[in-house]
């Protein structure tokens, strides 16, 4: 029997852990996990001798910024990214314009996918008109979004269509969601609270990014800790699955660490910043470009411990460019800065170096970034593991290869990275998507149009 591809030599990391075998690939699925001494013919044969050879991340929280802010990023950029950094399957975010609140946008938004992405894809539009629910779901959406938020000082991140703040709304939401089945993701935040406490640093001249930082921070994060408590009760009382983004405050991981105890149907995910951006020296250094959130040691403290013990469930990048331009500006006026940061391209890469610094297991970086964002999602028994049967969504990493990130290697529209300048140990040296190369030794050779729809 012949082979589509054969990666052999390498450390392959299936669901009993990590083997030296051969990874057989065929028609685009996960043919066999072999003894290397097995002669398997095969069309390519792939060498990942000292190499870790894992499952491909699966990205549910990523801003394309196509339709309508492709200044900033398309989906061609933004999947060029995901393939260097090992990500084969994204999920868009419909803070687009038009945003993706109708049947009719979700439509031309999978349109534009099937035309210009690179990795599989899906896309979580926004559940604020409860009669385009059942037809959304139909177009095979695994999950829908809402911001428990209001832009103060700006339009965008969050444009209007997109954002629900009142309860009795969100319950109603919740009803109608439960229906469909899909994961509910929720941006949590207290919107009055935050137009309290914003103002106080309004009235003392704090538009920097120093005053932006401690008013989301401010009395130990209530902002996050008030909206994710009464997520988590909505959840509760509707039996609709949840999955919080943002996680950053001690509190609030404890909260859905007991509300997982009690039975709520709740994931939750950090993105790239939390554990690697969020530091006062990073605030202080970048600015803008270091915002969205600073979290106090506190809250970086229970982020890890959350990786590291299962109450957070996975990493997803919250990839969300901006031009130069949109963050300069925040040096003194830090409320009209667009606030995200790109992190595709990086965050994969990020976790494996932190294997290699002992702070997390790559047992754990797996299941966060491939097993429970596949279990969680609905998409199983199609992708999240290198297990017969499965889409052959494969990364090939060395853990042992230090290089630095630069600004001028980044594939962002945007051009910069927060994290130029830093030196790590893991690299991503392959990237297949079902057994498609989408990065060939550091390379990007994936072409627009290879995604397809990940899907039940």
């Amino acid at each position: 029997m012949s082979v589509q591809l054969k990666i052999t030599g390498g450390t392959v990391w299936t669901p009993h852990g990590g083997v030296v075998a051969d990874l057989l690939v065929d028609g685009g699925r996960i043919a066999g996990v072999v003894d290397p001494a097995l002669a398997v013919p095969a069309d390519r044969t792939v060498d990942a001798t000292g190499r870790h050879v894992l499952p491909g991340m699966i990205d549910v929280h990523v801003h394309t910024r196509e339709p309508g802010f492709t200044h900033k990023e398309d989906i061609t950029t933004t999947t060029e990214q995901a393939a260097a950094g090992g990500v084969t399957t994204i999920f868009g975010m419909p803070n687009l314009n038009p945003p993706t609140t109708t049947v009719e946008t979700l439509d031309d938004v999978l349109g534009m996918y099937a035309e210009k992405s690179i990795v599989d894809y899906n896309h979580n539009p926004a559940a604020t008109i409860p009669d385009q629910f059942a037809g959304m779901a139909e177009r095979g959406v695994r999950a829908y979004k809402v911001y428990m938020v209001v832009d103060t000082g700006r339009t965008y991140p969050h444009p209007a269509g997109t954002g629900v703040h009142d309860h009795g709304q969100l319950l109603r939401i919740m009803d109608e969601l439960a229906k469909t089945g899909r994961r509910f993701i929720i941006h949590p935040h207290d919107q009055s609270l935050m137009d309290y406490i914003e103002k106080a640093y309004w009235e003392r001249a704090e538009n920097t990014p120093q005053g932006y930082a401690r008013a989301y921070a401010e009395r130990n994060g209530v902002i996050w800790d008030t909206a994710i408590d009464v997520v988590l009760r909505l959840a509760e009382a509707s039996g609709c699955p949840i999955h919080l983004a943002h996680m950053q405050t001690a509190r609030s991981i404890e909260a859905v660490r007991r509300a997982k105890a009690n039975g709520v149907d709740v994931t939750c995910e950090v993105n790239h910043w939390g554990p690697y951006l969020s530091k006062w020296e990073h605030v202080e250094k970048l600015g803008p470009y270091a915002l969205s959130y600073w979290v106090p040691d506190e809250g970086r403290e229970a982020i890890w411990r959350g990786m590291r013990d299962g109450t957070i469930d996975m990493c997803s990048s919250d990839h969300a460019p901006h031009t130069r331009e949109e963050k300069e500006v925040g040096w003194e006026k830090m409320w009209s800065s667009h606030t995200g940061t790109p992190g595709i391209q990086y965050y994969y890469p990020l976790l494996l170096d932190s294997v290699a610094t002992g702070e997390l297991t790559l047992r754990r970086v797996v299941d966060l970034v491939a097993t429970l964002p596949a279990e969680k999602f609905g998409l199983a028994h199609r992708k999240g593991a290198l297990q017969v049967g499965l889409d052959a969504d494969i990364v090939i990493a060395n853990l042992d290869a230090p290089w630095t990130i630069t600004n001028d290697a980044t594939l962002s529209r945007c051009g910069w990275t927060p994290y130029d300048g830093r030196t790590i140990a893991a690299r991503i040296e392959h990237t297949f998507v079902r057994g498609e190369a989408v990065l060939d030794d550091g390379a990007v050779v994936g072409k627009p149009g290879q995604g397809r729809l990940a899907q039940a």
